[in-house]
Order: C-alpha cells, then sequence, then structure tokens
C-alpha cells in the first residue's frame, strides 16, 4: 500500500559507482522517497559493487546504453511498477539507454536523461538529435496522457528554460543547453500545459542544480537549473511540493525531488 504522500526523487549521479563512493546508498536510505529516477547510470547490473546491487527494499532496474559506460537511467522504487517501457521506437535513441517509462496505476513517471547537444567537439553538432529526441517523447507522453495517465516527466533535460535558471544567461546564449532552439522545445511543452513543478512554489533567481567541476564553482553558486520534473496538466492538482537539494553532494548535479498526493494513483 503506497503512503499518503508520495516522495518522488531525480538524481544525476555521473557515473552510480562514483557516486556510491560518495555515499549515494546512504543518500538513497535517508530520502525516504517512494521513486527515485537516476539519470546517466553508467553501469550493468553485472558491475555494481555489493553495496548497491541489491538494495533491500527497494525494486530496482537498470536501462543501459549499449556503449558501455555512458549514459543508463536507472530506477529504485517501493512499490513494483505495473509496466516499463524503455523504447521511443527509434533505434539511434533506444540504444543511448536515455529512458525508463514506469506505469504505477494512473501514473506514469518517464525517468529521461535528455541528449546534451554539444557534440564531440562541443560543435553543436548533437543539437538536431537533441530536439528530435525531445519531440519523439514529448508525442508519446501525450499519448499517455490522452489514455488518461497522469504523466510526470523528470530527469536531466541538459536545458535551462529561461535566463533565471542559469547564473551567466548572457555569456551563455550561444552555448548547448541554453540555445534558444532548445528552451524553445522546453518552452512548448509548458504551452501545453505542462507544469515545471519547481516554478510553481518558487519564482526566484540563485536555484541551480548543476555546476562546472572547475574549482570553486559551486561553492559560488555559478549554476545551471537543468534537471527538472514536469508535470502534465491532469497531475497538478496532485503536487505538494518540489525541492532541489542544493547541499547533497555526490555528483557535479544536485537530487531534485517532488511530494505527491498518492490519490494520483488511482
Amino acid at each position: 500500500m503506497a503512503p499518503k504522500t508520495l516522495k518522488i526523487r531525480s538524481w544525476n549521479v555521473n557515473g552510480i559507482r562514483a557516486c556510491e563512493r560518495k555515499g549515494f546508498s546512504g543518500w538513497l536510505k535517508e530520502s525516504k522517497a517512494w521513486f527515485v529516477g537516476v539519470q546517466e547510470f553508467r553501469a550493468l547490473k553485472s558491475d555494481l559493487p555489493e553495496s548497491l546491487d541489491p538494495i533491500k527494499g527497494w525494486h530496482f532496474d537498470v536501462h543501459a546504453a549499449e556503449r558501455k559506460g555512458y549514459s543508463g537511467v536507472a530506477y529504485y522504487s517501493k512499490d513494483k511498477p505495473d509496466k516499463v517501457d524503455i523504447t521511443l521506437g527509434v533505434d539511434d535513441f533506444d540504444k543511448e539507454g536515455r529512458l525508463q517509462i514506469c506505469h504505477f496505476g494512473k501514473l506514469t513517471i518517464a525517468n529521461v536523461y535528455f541528449p546534451n547537444g554539444s557534440g564531440k567537439n562541443r560543435d553543436k553538432s548533437r543539437v538536431p538529435f537533441k530536439l528530435e529526441f525531445y519531440q519523439t517523447l514529448f508525442a508519446l507522453l501525450e499519448h499517455h496522457r490522452q489514455k488518461g495517465q497522469r504523466v510526470v516527466c523528470l530527469g536531466d533535460f541538459n536545458t535551462a528554460p529561461y535566463e533565471i535558471d542559469l547564473a551567466r544567461p548572457k555569456q551563455n546564449r550561444k552555448t548547448s543547453g541554453f540555445l534558444l532552439e532548445e528552451c524553445e522545445e522546453v518552452e512548448r511543452w509548458l504551452e501545453h500545459g505542462w507544469v515545471d513543478s519547481f516554478r510553481e512554489f518558487e519564482k526566484g533567481e540563485g536555484f541551480y542544480s548543476w555546476w562546472s567541476q572547475r574549482k570553486g564553482v559551486r561553492e559560488k553558486n555559478v549554476g545551471w537549473r537543468i534537471d527538472l520534473m514536469l508535470l502534465c496538466p491532469e497531475a497538478r492538482k496532485f503536487l505538494k511540493k518540489a525541492f532541489i537539494f542544493s547541499d547533497t553532494m555526490g555528483s557535479d548535479h544536485c537530487p531534485i525531488g517532488i511530494d505527491l498526493d498518492s490519490k494520483i494513483l488511482d
């Protein structure tokens, strides 16, 4: 039986084995979460240390990329999903291990690691791939929504939606993650009624979820808010709180979260 409040958390761990050495499993236990989506998992089940496989009390699965040590997503949940989908129906997307869609009653949670548009040489060559990924996923989630599902899309979106969502917007207008066409794609979701959960509660600046690993950057809070939880309109009324856990270390990203009324399942 699900608790009255569903604590849903998301974290790009930048490699689960490295994050575990910095306390991931301890954080997971202390989070008291009902569902945790993890991005940039970068490991197979067979790669995991004993402290991570299995973790008592959690249902767990990984969608790994074909390329070893790259990308990958995983989920930990207190209740077993009714079903988990891992495909967008496009091989170039699916082989990168970027998606898990977990179904729990009327609640659908998409755990997603969106592509970076930078390319190998920071040449923005992957921007078209990134935008197509966004559009293909949006169409799929809208399909679930039209079937009566209440959809939450969480993860590393690799895009800061607005100027308020990064410390230095003017200097980064031509950087992937804040290109106009990338921001417009996130905005398109919002124009279709999807809700940026954190901005439902906090309109101010200075709230970020990713910082460069260069020395002193995180201490100075020169960051980007690129980890998001978007809710379809039908899920909005069940939203109770939203969080950015900026003090949690272990990755170049920090965890984010929402609390939902468990009636969303029924």
